[in-house]
């Protein structure tokens, strides 16, 4: 069974309240959470598109997984967008070099999901994102958030969904089996919701790696110095076993 997996926490300046959702997190049963930057552009001037700070400054002790992507969003792993208009909807889903396309929950969509574009999304393999925080914050955010959700759910049947938090502080964050249940009210079977907290997450990690390997087909590595490259692995002791054949002490948390 695949692990739960939240890819979406809002990123914070404040690194023990980011610390804190990120712990509260872990003690609701996810295993992998993804921190967000937003970056709204605007038309009237040319912005720069923010660097993340490195995770591993911003937490300590946890398994990282980094996937380089184009140059100007090298330091980001996963790219999601949020188009708010029907041509940028289009867009995103038949040309867009992305992961996920989210969909807003904070107001009335101003344009119907249609098929055509839904589907072609899926066919290449993007995803599309609920956000759950804003339902809890406030109850007009709640009717646009279930309205629109319903209407996607129309449209793409249920496939290819995530469902995530977006949470800004720890008291925002719901385990995820209650966010399964939110599911259920947004439209998903019991199945689709279930897998919009796991496979299909681990579906969007894949898919981010393709990016970087040529869709799996090539893999490339910066090579190692020539001073260790030069280091070879002491010879083994006479009749010590292989490293491949000799015991592995058990992990312990």
């Amino acid at each position: 069974m695949s692990v739960f997996m939240d890819l979406n926490l809002s990123y914070t300046a404040d690194r023990s309240a980011l610390q804190s959702m990120v712990d509260t997190a872990a003690h609701l049963g996810f295993s992998t959470v993804a921190i967000n930057y937003l970056f709204e552009p605007t038309a009237k001037k040319k912005q720069e598109i923010p660097t993340p700070t490195p995770i591993n400054e911003l937490i300590d002790q946890l398994p990282i997984v980094q996937r380089p992507t184009a140059p100007e969003y090298r330091s980001f792993d996963l790219l999601a967008v949020q188009p708010t208009t029907e041509k940028l909807f289009h867009a995103a889903c038949m040309l867009y070099d992305v992961d996920i396309i989210c969909i807003s929950v904070t107001e009335k969509l101003p344009f119907f999901f249609k098929r055509a574009p839904v589907n072609g999304a899926v066919d290449r393999g993007l995803v599309f994102e609920v956000s759950y925080s804003t339902a809890i914050r406030d109850s007009t955010m709640r009717r646009y958030t279930i309205a629109n959700a319903v209407s996607l759910m129309d449209s793409c049947k249920g496939k290819s969904v995530i469902l995530s938090s977006a949470a800004e502080k720890a008291l925002e964050l719901r385990g995820p089996y209650d966010v399964t249940n939110l599911g259920l009210l947004f439209g998903l079977s019991d199945g689709d919701a279930k897998e919009a907290v796991t496979s299909t997450c681990r579906s969007v990690l894949l898919h981010a790696e393709t990016r970087r390997t040529a869709s799996g087909i090539i893999y490339t590595m910066r090579s190692c110095s020539e001073s260790s490259c030069q280091q070879e692995a002491p010879p083994p002791s006479e009749g010590e076993a292989p490293a491949a054949k000799r015991h592995r002490p058990a992990l312990t948390e």
